[in-house]
């Protein structure tokens, strides 16, 4: 939500349909852009005053049937309010690689479900003094971090991780470069990175839908910019406007 309007609304729609069809969940008749539009609106813009923020839902199965095909299905959903979902944090992350454990690569890797990697992963930025970390694949390239995706600036050019990588599916993300991509404002490409690359980029973003948009300051001894991606995000925060 960005000055009491849904942003992203239909991208962040059919991400969530296309996530159901996935988990092989029940789609109710009642699930349509518009039935939550008029929700959101309601519960959060008019009866909170919730000017702007992040939308958190998740869909779940009942335990009402035996058979997992057949469940019907819940949803619940949190609000955390931040100044503007298309600014990029103060504070620079700190990050580093995890070892012990990677995340799959599979098409149930690129939705948001319960994740225990995230898990692991957050405790261990937590007792390390970490912001977050960088998870990898079987493969020791980069998915993503815990908490969403990576793009590593170098010259002229945005790599991301593919999806094939573990890298999350982002609403967010994808329209932060597709309007890079249409306004040529930089080239996107997406590649399998390994570990060691992180540490060749001149700049580093990392990109959730579920806490926003931040600028990487520092994996182990190499420290990041963030003058350039800072302008990118200035010129797409406009085109709002």
């Amino acid at each position: 939500m960005r000055d009491s309007r849904l942003i992203m609304d239909e991208e962040c729609y059919f991400f969530l349909m296309a996530s159901m069809r996935k988990m092989r969940m029940n789609i109710p008749l009642t699930y349509t852009l518009e039935f939550f539009q008029a929700l959101f609106r309601k519960d959060i813009i008019e009866g909170r005053g919730i000017q702007n923020g992040i939308i958190n839902f998740q869909v779940f199965r009942n335990e009402d049937t035996g058979n997992l095909a057949k469940s019907s299905v819940s949803y619940f959903y949190e609000v955390t309010e931040i100044e503007d979902v298309l600014q990029v944090h103060h504070k620079p992350l700190e990050l580093d690689l995890i070892k012990e454990i990677n995340v799959n690569n599979n098409l149930l890797s690129n939705i948001r479900v319960h994740c225990p990697e995230n898990i692991y992963g957050r405790i261990y930025a937590q007792e390390n003094d970490l912001d977050d970390v960088i998870l990898l694949n079987p493969n020791k390239r980069i998915a993503r971090s815990t908490s969403g995706n990576l793009l590593f600036l170098e010259g002229d050019v945005i790599k991301v991780p593919k999806q094939s990588e573990g890298a999350y599916i982002s609403p967010l993300m994808e329209n932060f470069v597709t309007y890079l991509h249409k306004n040529n404002l930089a080239d996107i490409q997406e590649h399998e990175i390994i570990a060691f690359e992180s540490q060749k980029a001149e700049e580093i973003l990392l990109i959730s839908d579920e806490k926003g948009i931040f600028s990487v300051g520092k994996i182990r001894n190499k420290t990041f910019e963030s003058h350039r991606f800072s302008d990118l995000i200035e010129k797409w925060r406009e085109s709002f406007n």
